[in-house]
């Protein structure tokens, strides 16, 4: 549908700040996303898909020229978008509005544009093409982010730092294996993008209610109906169609979709709210200009501004996956107009937002800062408790009591703790230790290395890359990118 004309500002000027605009839009999406949803992409799509009806059906003998099918080529991009607003307001009906502003461009084809057709065989089938197009978009966005974030988990892979439980300190991991944990989720969301990409189909030529009546009026077999959508789906690129649907494929499609991209959101988040903690301890923080402007009133502050800004926008796609499963549910019999404002609204916002926090990821992680000392300094000042149940195996193998051991360890502990907690001083736990001679003679150096306390998190971290990462980005490599284009 065409934008309305701004009126004027009270001074007799129109202002071009006057309407709203998405920040989707304005800020965040990539231009490459924005045309995927915008107006002059879905609608020379649809035009696209009128030539495809018109020469399946001209190839089963109906009565359609060359010429037409040459006219309406000539005019897929042509759109004149107030002649559409124009028709729109007469009919109340956009692809009404759309079928005469083409039969305007392409004169000679007037008469057999849409021919036997159902609006919904026109836009579910581009939807569905523009889906896929956004889907081949975000996907190679996301392997993008992969190989970006594989890399830090190889450099990283050995670094100990302190673990979290609860949001309390626990076992030592490493950073890589951290970082680790988030590529595995992001190779499991390309993963079931690559398989919703795989799996969509073309709604087909199926008529108001699914049933192909009029095509069968038109042809005059059901083998031909055969022929004719299947060379018709062929055009646009897609190797089958959904086996049966009503006037429109199932919403269920958009909830799996949708839900994938709120699930890939959800992953978002957690990952920059893993950053914005560690930005908290001073241990890893995004990227930050030279000139940036961490406050306003405190030029001090570094503030994690990308990653706020993408669990914001992930909270909002997140959000959007609650509309299509309500819409799957109000769809009665074959199909109600319910779905049409809502999905309108829903999956191009969706995929704006899943393509801004791609594009925000790949940012972060390709820029992350590390800083070793402070890592490492919180993990001595917590590794004295962490090697406690080491400490207390050692000292038994020399010959002490167990129990009477663990005692003393609990005694010492605590004791260290308060002077922590309560005085702000340094952690002197060990000291107490070496003061005991219960504990005499244990190898201090030795049991407090850090590297003896992060298990096997480096070898998780590389047979993860080894096994799983790399084969993937070696095989992404060698895809070709999907055509989104009709086969016109």
């Amino acid at each position: 549908m065409a934008r309305a004309k701004k009126k004027p500002t009270p001074s007799g000027r129109r202002s071009p700040h006057d309407a709203y605009e998405s920040p989707l839009v304005t800020r965040y999406a990539s231009s490459e996303m924005i045309r995927v949803w915008g107006p002059q992409k879905r609608y020379a799509t649809w035009r696209g898909i009128w030539v495809a009806l018109a020469e399946a059906q001209r190839e089963l003998g109906l009565p359609i020229t060359l010429k037409q099918i040459r006219a309406m080529k000539r005019a897929i991009d042509d759109i004149d978008f107030a002649a559409v607003a124009k028709y729109e307001q007469q009919t109340r009906h956009d692809v009404m509005a759309h079928i005469h502003a083409f039969g305007d461009a392409a004169p000679e084809a007037r008469g057999i544009i849409h021919l036997g057709a159902t609006s919904m065989d026109v836009v579910d089938n581009a939807d569905l093409m523009l889906t896929r197009a956004a889907l081949d978009l975000l996907t190679s966005r996301l392997v993008g982010v992969i190989r970006v974030l594989a890399r830090f988990c190889e450099k990283y892979a050995d670094l100990p730092t302190l673990g979290f439980t609860h949001l309390q300190p626990a076992q030592l991991t490493t950073v890589g294996k951290r970082a680790c944990i988030w590529l595995q989720d992001l190779m499991m969301d390309v993963a079931r993008l690559t398989a919703l990409r795989a799996g969509l189909k073309c709604r087909g030529l199926r008529g108001a209610t699914g049933t192909q009546a009029s095509f069968l009026k038109l042809l005059g077999s059901a083998a031909k109906v055969r022929r004719l959508e299947q060379t018709f789906t062929h055009r646009l690129g897609f190797d089958g169609c959904y086996a049966v649907c009503g006037q429109t494929y199932s919403r269920k499609v958009d909830v799996e979709l949708v839900s994938a991209l709120a699930s890939f959101a959800a992953g978002t988040q957690k990952l920059c709210n893993d950053i914005r903690l560690l930005a908290l301890l001073k241990e890893i923080e995004e990227p930050f200009g030279k000139k940036q402007v961490g406050s306003s009133a405190m030029p001090y502050k570094r503030n994690p501004m990308r990653c706020e800004r993408a669990t914001g926008l992930a909270r909002y796609l997140i959000s959007l996956a609650t509309s299509p499963p309500l819409t799957l549910g109000a769809q009665m019999f074959e199909r109600t107009l319910d779905d049409s404002s809502n999905k309108r609204l829903v999956m191009p916002e969706a995929f704006l937002t899943a393509d801004a926090l791609g594009i925000l990821l790949h940012s972060i992680l390709d820029g992350l800062v590390v800083y070793p000392a402070m890592i490492a300094a919180h993990v001595a000042a917590e590794l004295p408790f962490i090697a406690t149940e080491e400490i207390l195996m050692e000292a038994v193998k020399r010959g002490g009591d167990r129990q009477d051991l663990h005692e003393r360890l609990r005694q010492h502990s605590q004791a260290a703790a308060e002077q922590v907690k309560k005085l702000g001083r340094p952690n002197d736990l060990i000291k107490r230790l070496q003061a005991d001679p219960a504990f005499a003679g244990l190898n201090w150096p030795r049991l407090l290395d850090p590297q003896r306390h992060v298990g096997l998190a480096p070898r998780q971290t590389r047979e993860y890359l080894r096994t799983q990462a790399r084969p993937f980005l070696q095989q992404e490599r060698g895809v070709k990118t999907h055509s989104t284009h009709l086969k016109v």
